[in-house]
């Protein structure tokens, strides 16, 4: 299979993007419509996401826990707003060991409603505040249109849940927990992402306020990476999250949530992906680093074996790979990690045995341009140098195509042109009006009204009426 070319993304973005999933064995589609098996490959690539982030919520004093996949239908319709939302993508049970079921049960959409049933049990006083805690877990979600990674029926996510004594603290909480989800796509996934206020037709259902992480992927639509939702005190009130405060006065909780989700991993396929395959950055990487040995007989082969396993052990802070297949050639062996994105590429023949060098080869720079010699007494420091180097021409490479993308469009028949391939970067009234006419009239959405605001005013892009914030316009996953 690696040898056959992949359809170019030029050509049809979205065949590429499914073909490079299988042929990569990231994952494969479910005999269930709609959803993934996460094969191996794909599922290293979420363990190195899982554990950046879980690292990063432990240094902000988060703690994990687990809580139920079935959820009473009661306890999401105490959330009027949150029903409402959620009600077309619900899966729910009403026969449980051959029995009719007295409440029907909701498989985990989200755990807002679940989780702040608990947190009312929990919370008694103002010492027991603030509690932070995070679930790593599967949801489900019916959706109509599904695309591996992106939407799925059934997917993986994180999802924090915490609780506070005042709404500036927990204001604080949701718009820290965005800046997380921003450092790690910048320092870990090396995409440049913008983050902003959703629109209040865009916001989480049940929400007072939704920020968002946006990046453009490599067809220039927009993908939401990551959400921080401020949820006021919607529901507290709804699950009767109270608190004794300093002056023995009853006080109802403000609450957050926030979630990254397996969509990460079609975020980094799209951005960093060529008409070769995969393109993984190298913080992320399941495979850091793949060594390909070369020989032709037996005898070069007791020459080269050695070398490649004295490289390897030289190697073992990295997450290396020896390729000792002997049923294909080399040549089969580079085009086969080149498309399953592996960052750099190792060869190890007879003549570098002598000259005691290696050959290494960068994914992001396909071609002599990224192939050097180096000595084998420099490996670990060449491999940690070139490591970060890709890392940052990754990043690069993704926020100069961003920006090659963005438009300020003049007016509006401007816009209608810029947001066929790309984003539009405008003043908006805040009108849900405006908003929807310009999602029917161009398909693109309110993507977010970014947090770095060029302040001053201006004038709506759609009605003319004046406006106090410039909104990110784009198609959209």
């Amino acid at each position: 299979m690696a040898d056959e070319k992949l359809t170019p993304r030029s050509e049809n973005y979205s065949e590429w993007y499914n073909q490079v999933i299988q042929r990569a064995e990231l994952a494969d589609y479910a005999p269930v419509r709609g959803c993934m098996v996460v094969r191996p490959y794909g599922w290293a690539l979420w363990e190195n996401i899982q554990q950046s982030l879980d690292r990063r919520f432990k240094e902000t004093g988060h703690v994990n826990a687990a809580f139920p996949m079935f959820i009473p239908m009661s306890f999401l319709e105490k959330e009027k707003e949150h029903v409402e939302g959620f009600s077309p993508e619900l899966a729910v049970v009403t026969i449980g060991g051959g029995e009719v079921l007295e409440e029907p049960l909701v498989v985990r959409p989200t755990s807002e409603t679940i989780i702040g049933y608990m947190y009312s049990k929990w919370v008694k006083s103002y010492r027991d505040l603030p509690i932070l805690i995070n679930q790593w877990a599967n949801v489900v979600r019916w959706e109509m249109r599904t695309r591996l990674f992106l939407r799925t029926l059934e997917f993986y996510w994180q999802e924090g849940h915490t609780a506070h004594a005042t709404a500036a603290e927990a204001e604080e909480e949701t718009l820290r927990m965005l800046g997380i989800y921003a450092d790690f796509a910048m320092q870990d996934a090396a995409i440049p992402v913008i983050p902003g206020r959703k629109s209040a037709t865009e916001k989480f259902a049940g929400a007072a306020a939704s920020y968002t992480i946006e990046a453009m992927m490599g067809d220039t639509k927009a993908l939401q990476s990551g959400t921080s939702h401020f949820l006021g005190q919607n529901f507290a009130k709804a699950f009767d999250i109270q608190y004794l405060d300093q002056n023995n006065e009853l006080q109802y909780c403000w609450t957050t949530s926030w979630g990254v989700s397996t969509r990460m991993v079609g975020a980094i396929i799209m951005t960093h992906g060529d008409d070769q395959g995969l393109v993984f950055p190298p913080r992320l990487a399941p495979i850091q680093a793949v060594i390909v040995p070369i020989y032709r007989n037996e005898e070069e082969q007791g020459k080269v074996m050695p070398v490649v396993e004295k490289i390897r052990s030289q190697l073992a802070a990295f997450r290396v790979k020896v390729d000792d297949r002997t049923e294909v050639t080399p040549g089969f062996k580079f085009n086969d990690w080149e498309m399953r994105g592996v960052p750099l590429r190792i060869e190890i023949g007879p003549k570098d045995v002598e000259k005691g060098t290696v050959a290494l080869a960068r994914r992001d720079k396909p071609g002599r341009e990224g192939k050097a010699f180096i000595s084998q007494e420099n490996i670990v420091s060449a491999v940690t140098g070139l490591l970060d180097e890709i890392h940052i021409s990754l990043y690069n490479r993704a926020r100069d195509f961003r920006d090659a993308h963005m438009y300020d469009p003049k007016d509006y028949n401007e816009f209608q042109e810029v947001v066929q391939n790309g984003w539009a970067f405008s003043w908006w009234c805040g009108s849900a009006d405006c908003e929807t006419k310009i999602k029917e009239e161009t398909k693109a959405t309110t993507r977010c009204i970014p947090l770095d605001q060029p302040g001053g005013t201006g004038k709506c892009i759609y009605c003319g009426q004046p406006a106090t914030e410039k909104t990110y316009f784009a198609r959209a996953y």
